[in-house]
């Protein structure tokens, strides 16, 4: 049985779209190829990867918008665009409507790989239920269920910020930290407390606790 890690490489620039199955073959993945954006949705709704590489700008359907239409069928397999649009204002764009990650044109091979590997493991997870407090969190959905049974549903980055947290409940984390592994393309730690502001609206104020001059934690788990 052939478990190699599935990727579809979604590219119109043919040469690159080459270089790039060559260089993931070589690293141990199974690869296909799309160069428009109708394939790749034909692609990514009647097959199964575990891991899409896609460019924006695509014929007949743009990249975020093959990722939309995907997401929208109930594809959920993690996404990292890969795209000369490299600003941050794109980069925000691409990571609110549905991937991952997002990587600018040119990029480094190693850095790409590693982010790939991260995207697989995040996916092999990506069904587990994590404590939180009063309730679990569905890491896949980005959905928590209360004690009670009320089913409340997490942006993605909100979902992002909480797992984080569930995942290590005892320790503090810096703002710094979560910037870096919850918000990558913001530049402001602000970020970081607006989201957990997000999360004690919806979850209760004790869902995450303030830890004075260091940052914060999980609340605690009753």
């Amino acid at each position: 049985m052939d478990e190699r890690p599935r990727v579809l490489v979604v590219e119109d620039d043919v040469p690159l779209a080459s270089m790039l199955g060559e260089l993931l073959r070589e690293e141990g993945y199974d690869v296909e190829t799309a160069h428009d954006g109708q394939r790749a949705l034909h692609l990514g709704l009647t097959r199964e990867f575990d891991v899409l590489l896609l460019d924006r700008g695509l014929p007949a359907i743009e990249g975020l918008d093959v990722l939309v239409r995907l997401r929208r069928k109930g594809v959920s397999t993690p996404a990292l665009v890969l795209s000369a649009l490299g600003n941050p204002a794109d980069k925000v764009e691409g990571l609110d409507r549905g991937a991952e990650d997002y990587l600018a044109k040119p990029f480094d091979v190693g850095e790409l790989l590693a982010r790939l590997r991260s995207l697989l493991r995040r996916g092999s997870t990506a069904t587990a239920l994590l404590r939180v407090p009063g309730g679990q969190l569905d890491v896949g959905g980005r959905t928590v269920t209360r004690t009670g049974g009320d089913v409340l549903v997490l942006s993605e980055r909100e979902g992002d910020l909480l797992e984080q947290f569930a995942r290590r409940p005892t320790q503090i984390f810096g703002r710094e930290d979560l910037l870096l592994s919850v918000f990558p393309e913001a530049a402001d730690p602000g970020v970081v407390d607006t989201y957990v502001h997000y999360l004690r609206r919806k979850l209760g104020r004790d869902v995450v606790l303030t830890v004075r001059g260091v940052g914060y934690r999980l609340g605690v788990i009753g």
